[in-house]
């Protein structure tokens, strides 16, 4: 399953940094003056220049570079739970695979922004979808939720 999560991380990534390099340097590159910020509601409130574009793809690099080795070091994690020679393997387990579904919703919340903001530009309706961020941030605190109690049930049957 990690594997199969690592995998969709990274076309998400590379589909991220594709759509940004489109964006700015492709066959229809964005006009010099584009919304670079939108309120609660999605609508544009700031404007400005499209490299700023770059900060999402650079920003979601830094960030799956720095969680891929931080699932280095197991030893180091700190577990919600008492941690016992039986429960280990099992809570070290849970604890990779919950990273590496918050690897996928992070890289695919980046590209989830990015896309409608330029897709919204190049419409000429340059406003957002409200609901984007809460319903990434639910599957977050799902994701986080059910893994937490995945591994207070671990820790009680080990």
């Amino acid at each position: 399953m990690r594997k199969s999560l690592e995998a969709i991380s990274l076309i998400a990534l590379a589909v991220l940094i594709w759509i940004t390099w489109q964006a700015l340097n492709g066959s229809s590159p964005l006009p010099d003056r584009i919304p670079t910020h939108f309120d609660a509601a999605g609508n544009p409130n700031g404007w400005g220049s499209p490299s700023p574009l770059w900060l999402l793809p650079v920003v979601a690099v830094a960030l799956y570079l720095l969680i891929t080795i931080l699932t280095q070091f197991p030893k180091a994690f700190n577990y919600p739970v008492r941690l016992t020679a039986e429960n280990r393997a099992r809570l070290a387990a849970l604890t990779l695979q919950m990273i590496a579904w918050l690897k996928v919703e992070l890289v695919c919340l980046f590209a989830g922004i990015q896309w409608p903001i330029i897709d919204s530009i190049r419409q000429g309706e340059g406003k957002l979808s409200p609901a984007l961020v809460p319903v990434f941030l639910v599957a977050v605190f799902a994701t986080l939720g059910w893994h937490i109690a995945a591994m207070f049930r671990a820790a009680r049957a080990g």
